[in-house]
C-alpha cells in the first residue's frame, strides 16, 4: 500500500519540471548552433578556394598555348599551392576546368567543389556540406582602344642626367607600342590614337576639307573693339581719329604692339609677326609689288577673354585705288602728315597757323581671307561647353575653329588604328613646342575613342575597355580664353582646371579608363591636382620626379591593361 501511494504521489508532483522541459528546450538551441558554426566553417573554406583559383587562373591564363588537359593540370598544381585548408578536417576539393571553358586565345574558367565534414550537425544526420566556388580570368580576346594623349609643350625639352622629358617620353611611347601590338591575339583587337597638344591641338592638314572644321574666326577680319579700336571694316571705327580708309600705299603701318598686333609683311602667314617677334613685321604698307596696298593684321591682343587672344589673322585688307576722297587728319598750327605718307602725295597739308589742315587720301579696303590651303592643320578650344561634353560636331558652335598659329606643335593626332609604323612615326615627330592646355587634349582624345565625327571611330565592338593615358609636365597655362603661357598658379589657370576637371568628369561618366602621368622633374611642383583628379583612381595617378620613370611607368601601366585579369 505504502509503493501505490507514493506511486500517486509522483504523478501528482510539479517539482522538477523545469528542468526537464529546459532540457528538451536545448535541443533545438543546439542544433541551430551547429548549424551557424558548420555554416560559418563552410564560408571559410569557400574563401580560401576562391582565392586558390584566382591564383590557379591566373597561371593558367598566363600560358594561353595550353590543351585543356594541360590547363587543368597546371590549374591544380597552383589551385593545391595556395590551399593552406587542412584537408582532414574540412575536405579535399575537386578542381576542373569543364571541356567548353577554356580557350587557348582568350579566357578559362576553373571551378572547385568540396564536401566539407561537419561538426555539430552531423548529430542529426547531416555529415557534410557542400562548398563551392569558381573563377574566370580573360586575357588577349579583350578589345583594347587605347588613347594617348602626350603634352609637347616647350618644357618637355627641359630633363635631367638621364635625358630630356620629351625623348624618355618618345622611347616610352615607342615600347608601349610595342606592347599593345603583341597584345592583340587578332590584327585590331587593340587599336591607339596619339593626341599630341599644346595649347592647340594639331589634327593635320587633311582634314582641310573635313566638315568638322569650323572656318568662322578664320575668315574674320580684326573685329571692332573701342576700347582697343580694332577694326571690323574700315568705317566701324576709327584709329588714333583716323578711319582705316585713309592708310593707303606707302603709310605707316596702322597698327602698334599696344593696339595687340602690328603689319604683317607676308599675308599668307601671319604667323610670323607678333608683338613679340618682329621677324616679318613691317613698319609701312607697301607702296609696290604683289601686295602693294595691302594691310594684314598679324595677332589679335593677349587677355582679352574674348576666345580671340593670340590668334593670328588669316587675311588683309586690301586696297590700292583712290576714291578722290579726303579724310582730314590733323588741324592747327602743329598739324603734321604723321603715319602718311607725303612721298607719293598720299598727304598733303595746306594753310598756316590755325587755318592748317592736313588731308590725306582715301583707300576704301576690302577684306580678303587667306586661302584654307594656307592652314597648317591647328584647331583651338570649342566654344564653351562643347568640348567638355563631348558634342557631336553636327553644325555652327559645335564644330572645331581652325586657326593659324605658330605655337601648334610640330605631330599631328593619329587617329585610332593599328597601324602600328605609322603611330610609330606620328610619335617620332613630337617636338617640344607651345604653352600647356592639358583640358584640349583630354577632349580630343576622349573624342578619338568615340565613335564618328571627327576622328572616324567606329561603334565600340563588345568586349571592348577604353583607355586614356595622360601624360604632362606642367601646370596649364594657356587655352581659348585664359593664360599666356607663363600664368602658373593664377586665376586664369584655374579656369583652365576647371574644363578640365568638367571633361575628366564626363569622360569618366562615359565608361573610358584614365592614367595619368605628372612628370615633375626633381619634385617641383610636388603635385598636380588636376591630373589626381582626372585620374580614374589612386592608383591610376602617378608622380615621377626623374625621366628613367617615364618608361617604366608606361611599361606598368601596358602590363595592367593587357596581363590576363580576374574578369569575375
Amino acid at each position: 500500500m505504502k509503493l501505490a501511494a507514493k506511486a500517486r504521489d509522483f504523478l501528482h508532483s510539479t517539482g522538477g519540471n523545469v528542468a526537464m522541459m529546459f532540457a528538451l528546450a536545448t535541443i533545438p538551441l543546439m542544433i541551430g548552433a551547429g548549424v551557424g558554426l558548420d555554416y560559418t566553417r563552410a564560408m571559410l573554406v569557400r574563401q580560401q578556394m576562391s582565392e586558390a583559383l584566382d591564383a590557379a587562373a591566373l597561371a593558367v591564363g598566363s600560358s594561353p598555348s595550353l590543351d585543356h588537359d594541360s590547363a587543368e593540370t597546371l590549374a591544380k598544381k597552383y589551385f593545391n599551392a595556395n590551399y593552406t585548408v587542412d584537408t582532414a578536417q574540412f575536405g579535399t576539393p575537386t578542381v576542373s576546368i569543364p571541356v567548353n571553358g577554356y580557350s587557348s586565345t582568350g579566357s578559362v574558367v576553373i571551378n572547385a567543389t568540396s564536401n566539407m565534414p561537419t561538426m555539430l550537425v552531423k548529430l542529426v544526420g547531416i555529415t557534410s556540406l557542400p562548398v563551392t566556388s569558381s573563377s574566370t580570368v580573360v586575357w588577349g580576346q579583350t578589345k583594347l582602344w587605347v588613347s594617348l594623349v602626350l603634352d609637347n609643350s616647350g618644357s618637355m625639352a627641359n630633363g635631367d642626367a638621364s635625358g630630356t622629358k620629351m625623348d624618355a617620353l618618345r622611347n616610352a611611347s615607342h615600347q608601349l607600342l610595342t606592347i599593345l601590338q603583341n597584345a592583340a591575339s587578332t590584327p585590331g583587337d587593340v587599336q591607339v590614337s596619339i593626341i599630341p597638344f599644346v595649347h592647340l591641338v594639331n589634327v593635320g592638314t587633311t582634314n582641310v576639307g573635313a566638315a568638322w572644321i569650323d572656318w568662322s574666326d578664320w575668315n574674320s577680319p580684326p573685329i571692332q573693339d573701342q576700347t582697343n579700336y580694332i577694326y571690323q571694316t574700315d568705317n566701324d571705327a576709327t584709329l588714333n581719329g583716323n578711319p582705316l580708309k585713309s592708310f593707303g600705299p606707302g603709310d605707316s603701318c596702322p597698327f602698334t604692339s599696344g593696339m595687340g598686333y602690328l603689319c604683317n609683311a607676308n599675308p599668307t602667314n601671319n604667323s610670323n609677326c607678333s608683338p613679340t617677334n618682329s621677324a616679318g613685321c613691317i613698319n609701312a604698307i607697301p607702296s609696290s609689288g604683289s601686295y602693294k596696298g595691302y594691310i594684314c593684321p598679324s595677332m589679335h591682343k593677349g587677355g582679352t577673354q574674348d576666345g580671340l587672344g593670340y590668334r593670328f589673322y588669316n587675311g588683309c585688307w586690301t586696297g590700292v585705288t583712290w576714291d578722290n576722297t579726303y579724310t582730314t587728319v590733323a588741324t592747327g598750327s602743329s598739324a603734321t602728315c604723321s603715319g602718311h605718307s607725303t612721298g607719293n602725295g598720299n598727304c598733303t597739308c595746306s594753310g598756316s597757323f590755325a587755318a592748317k589742315t592736313c588731308k590725306t587720301k582715301n583707300y576704301p579696303h576690302t577684306w580678303t581671307v587667306n586661302a584654307h590651303t594656307t592652314w597648317g592643320g591647328c584647331i583651338m578650344d570649342r566654344k564653351q561647353d562643347f568640348d567638355t561634353s563631348n558634342t557631336a560636331p553636327t553644325s555652327g558652335n559645335q564644330l572645331f575653329p581652325a586657326v593659324n598659329n605658330l605655337y601648334c606643335g610640330t605631330a599631328a593626332v593619329a587617329s585610332l588604328g593599328y597601324d602600328w609604323t605609322a603611330l610609330g612615326n606620328q610619335v617620332d615627330k613630337m617636338a617640344p613646342f607651345g604653352a600647356t592646355n592639358q583640358a584640349i587634349g583630354i577632349a580630343h582624345g576622349w573624342q578619338s575613342l568615340t565613335p564618328g565625327a571627327p576622328y572616324g571611330a567606329p561603334s565600340v565592338p563588345s568586349n571592348t575597355t577604353r583607355y586614356m593615358i595622360i601624360l604632362s609636365d606642367g601646370l596649364n597655362t594657356m587655352d581659348r580664353w585664359w593664360g599666356d603661357g607663363s600664368t602658373e598658379g593664377s586665376a586664369a589657370d584655374d579656369n583652365i582646371d576647371a574644363r578640365e576637371k568638367a571633361t575628366c568628369d564626363h569622360a569618366k561618366a562615359d565608361g573610358i579608363v584614365i592614367y595619368t602621368i605628372f612628370l615633375d622633374i626633381g619634385g617641383t611642383h610636388g603635385n598636380s591636382a588636376p591630373l589626381q583628379y582626372c585620374a580614374s583612381d589612386n592608383t591610376k595617378y602617378f608622380d615621377l620626379t626623374d625621366t628613367s620613370g617615364v618608361v617604366t611607368t608606361f611599361n606598368q601601366i601596358a602590363q595592367q591593361i593587357t596581363n590576363v585579369r580576374l574578369s569575375r
